[in-house]
C-alpha cells in the first residue's frame, strides 16, 4: 500500500512513521508538513538519520490511505477531495469523532467544513466497532481519554451492569498529549515537579466519551470527566467509578470484561490484584484494564491504562489501516510494552 502522513512532523506523525516503516504491507510514499516543507525529516527528528525521508508540501499526491494528524478543523476542510479520489482518510484528529456537527461547533468552537460527510464517518475503535470499519473510505480516530475510558465501559453499560449516573471518570495523561506546541503550562518549569487537572468540566474528549457511552446504552449518557497532566512524557491512565445495578457483583463484572476481550489481541483484563500502570503500555498498542467492586460504597472501581500516541493515536490508526486493508490487525503492532 501506499501511504502517506499529513501532519508527518508532531508526535503523532512520528509514531506513525516509526511504526508504517516497520510494517510489511505498507510504503510511506508522502510526508507533509505546512511549516516544514523542503526539508529534510532527519532535520527535524535527528534520530531518523539515514531515512532518506523528505517533508513536502501538503498537496497529496496518489496514495492508497493518507493518515491526517492535523488539529482540527484542518481535515473536514480537504476531506471531499481526498475521499473522490479514492483515497481512504483516517483522521486522528476530531473532525469526523462526533456525528452531531453543531455540538462539535460548540464544543471546538469552530465552524464544521464538511457537516454531510459526517454519516459516512466510522469511529474507529477497533475493539467495540471492528465489522461497521471494515469496507469504510473514512475512519475518525478515537481520542487518547475515550479510548481508555471506552475499553472498560462500553461492555459493562451494554450488558446493563451499571447505571447510567454517576459515571465519573479521573483520568490523567503525559504531556506529550498536548502535542510539540510551544505553550508556558508545558514548559519543563510548569509542568516538572507538579501535578494538575485541566479542562476541568470542558475537555473537548467528553461529548465523544459520552456519545459512545449512549450508543452503548441505548439512552442518554452523561459523565463527570476530569483529565490531569502528570510530568511524564506518555500514557494514559484513567479511574473510573461507577455504580452497579442491585445484584450485580464483582465476578459479573469481571466475566462480561473478560469474554468481551478474550479474543482480542490489544486489550487484556489483568488477573485479580495486579493493576494497570503506564508502563505496562509504554511504546505499545496494548490496553490494560482491572476493576474492584468496593462492597463498602456500593461502587466498582474500573482502571485502564494505554500508550496515549500508540493505542491512544498512532497504533490505533495503523489497526484501522490493517482491518481497511483485510490484513491481520496486528501487523506491524507486535511490539509490548518497553521497561523499564
Amino acid at each position: 500500500m501506499k501511504v502517506g502522513i499529513l501532519g508527518a512532523t508532531g508526535y503523532t506523525g512520528q509514531e506513525l512513521l516509526r511504526i508504517l516503516n516497520q510494517h510489511p504491507e505498507a510504503q510511506v510514499v508522502y510526508l507533509g508538513s505546512s511549516s516544514s516543507a523542503g526539508k529534510s525529516y532527519e532535520e527535524i527528528y535527528p534520530h531518523w538519520n539515514g531515512s532518506n525521508y523528505a517533508l513536502s508540501e501538503e498537496e497529496v499526491p496518489e496514495v492508497d490511505v493518507l493518515f491526517a494528524a492535523m488539529p482540527h478543523g484542518i481535515t473536514a476542510q480537504r476531506a471531499e477531495g481526498l475521499l473522490q479520489r479514492g483515497i481512504k482518510l483516517i483522521d486522528l484528529g476530531a473532525d469526523f469523532r462526533l456525528v452531531n456537527y453543531q455540538e462539535y461547533e460548540s464544543w471546538y468552537k469552530t465552524q464544521h467544513a464538511s457537516p454531510h460527510l459526517l454519516q459516512h464517518a466510522v469511529y474507529g475503535l477497533p475493539e467495540l466497532y471492528r465489522d461497521e470499519i471494515q469496507g469504510k473510505g473514512l475512519i475518525a480516530n478515537p481520542g487518547c481519554y475515550p479510548t481508555a475510558s471506552l475499553l472498560a465501559l462500553v461492555p459493562l453499560l451494554q450488558k446493563q451492569l451499571i447505571k447510567n449516573d454517576p459515571i465519573i471518570i479521573d483520568a490523567k495523561s503525559g504531556v506529550s498529549g498536548a502535542g510539540r506546541g510551544i505553550a508556558q503550562p508545558l514548559h519543563f518549569a510548569e509542568v516538572n515537579e507538579n501535578f494538575k487537572a485541566y479542562g476541568v468540566g470542558e475537555h473537548r474528549h467528553t461529548p465523544e466519551i459520552e456519545q459512545q457511552l449512549s450508543k452503548a446504552a441505548n439512552e442518554k449518557v452523561l459523565i463527570s470527566f476530569t483529565p490531569h497532566l502528570v510530568p511524564m512524557n506518555r500514557g494514559i491512565l484513567a479511574t473510573i467509578y461507577v455504580q452497579p445495578y442491585e445484584g450485580v457483583g464483582e465476578e459479573d463484572l469481571r466475566n462480561t470484561l473478560a469474554e468481551a476481550y478474550e479474543q482480542e489481541e490489544f486489550v487484556h483484563l489483568l488477573p485479580k490484584g495486579t493493576w494497570p500502570q503506564t508502563k505496562y503500555a509504554y511504546g505499545s498498542n496494548h490496553a490494560f484494564l482491572q476493576l474492584k467492586f468496593d462492597q463498602r460504597t456500593g461502587r466498582a472501581i474500573l482502571v485502564s491504562a494505554i500508550d496515549n500516541l500508540i493505542k491512544g493515536a498512532s497504533g490505533q490508526a495503523v489497526q484501522n489501516m490493517n482491518i481497511l486493508f483485510g490484513l491481520p490487525e496486528t501487523m506491524g503492532l507486535g511490539t509490548k510494552g518497553l521497561w523499564p
